[in-house]
């Protein structure tokens, strides 16, 4: 696991090269067909050469949440073990791997009906209001869930309407299932980080300015004459894709224009920062920590691990 242009991609092809390996994606817009150059996901090529599992699996409309991933993930995991490889999660995306290594309290399977009406709500009345009535119906649930977190107001509101109960609830009587009892098996966690923030940040320019070059522009375009979808759709949230979305409503209706770079580099650098610190907090990394700076040291290190 690793922030944001921090390499990781790298790493795993080079290893995948030298190790009988699959790939396994944690990363909750590679998920989706047609969002490439916004993802930095890999080429063409170098998915042929080396596939990943769990990339390119829904189109940009639909859905997909940490239980979808868990499903996927355990499938992926137990198909690699079945070719005799070694499976290795490779991403960015700490809410996926959380979810996969300690489990996750079961809870309803999504209605779409009752989705689709808090959605219209949300666009109709703001989610801001949305997560006051969240609040009011199961404060615990608003006070841990942020008020910006379209998505997990959505599945907690969902989740009462569905059963009547709060989810907090839920959370505290649901057992979940770790991945050591699911599969049966251990992992060997890896943290890769760069050698400072400013290091960090100037990788995150380049491949900015690589994408924007490459036609990220001209990709969302895309995907928004192909579906039905705009900046609330939870696609179109990942970074990247929200601030180009934003600054092509604001072309269309002639508002005041958008610093799209600006506006894009400040928020992966948000999200850099809050990867950063989840990493800085994994209770199981044992200085298992690579540095991005030299491939080659990299793959040393991992050498004599098991």
């Amino acid at each position: 696991m690793g922030a944001t242009a921090s390499g990781k991609t790298d790493l795993a092809l080079e290893i995948a090269a030298r190790v009988p390996t699959d790939i396994i994606s944690v990363d909750s817009a590679m998920v989706y067909r047609g969002m490439d150059i916004g993802t930095a996901k890999p080429s063409k090529e170098a998915l042929r050469n080396n596939p990943h599992a769990l990339v390119d699996v829904r189109d940009p409309p639909d859905t997909y949440s940490a239980q979808d991933f868990i499903e996927d993930a355990d499938r992926a995991v137990r198909l690699a073990w079945t070719r005799g490889r070694v499976p290795m999660l490779v991403g960015g995306t700490m809410m996926y791997f959380n979810a996969f290594k300690d489990g996750l309290a079961k809870l309803p399977s999504a209605d779409a009906t009752v989705r689709q009406n808090i959605e219209h709500r949300g666009q109709q009345v703001g989610w801001p209001e949305l997560h006051r009535e969240l609040s009011q119906v199961d404060p615990v649930a608003g006070a841990s869930i942020d008020p910006g977190n379209h998505q997990r107001i959505q599945r907690a509101l969902e989740v009462y309407q569905i059963t009547g109960i709060p989810i907090s609830e839920l959370w505290r009587n649901a057992q979940a299932e770790p991945v050591s009892e699911r599969l049966n098996c251990n992992l060997v966690e890896f943290a890769l980080t760069t050698l400072s923030r400013e290091e960090l940040h100037t990788r995150i320019e380049r491949r900015l300015d690589d994408m924007l070059n490459s036609g990220f522009v001209d990709e969302v375009k895309r995907l928004r004459e192909r579906w039905v979808i705009g900046t609330s759709t939870p696609s179109m949230r990942a970074v990247g894709y929200r601030q180009v979305g934003q600054f092509l409503d604001a072309s269309e209706s002639n508002d005041e224009p958008i610093d799209l770079r600006h506006s894009i580099l400040v928020a992966t650098r948000q999200l850099a920062k809050k990867q950063s610190t989840w990493l800085r907090g994994w209770r199981c990394l044992n200085g298992r920590v690579l540095l991005s700076a030299d491939l080659e040291t990299m793959l040393q290190k991992l050498t004599p691990l098991p």
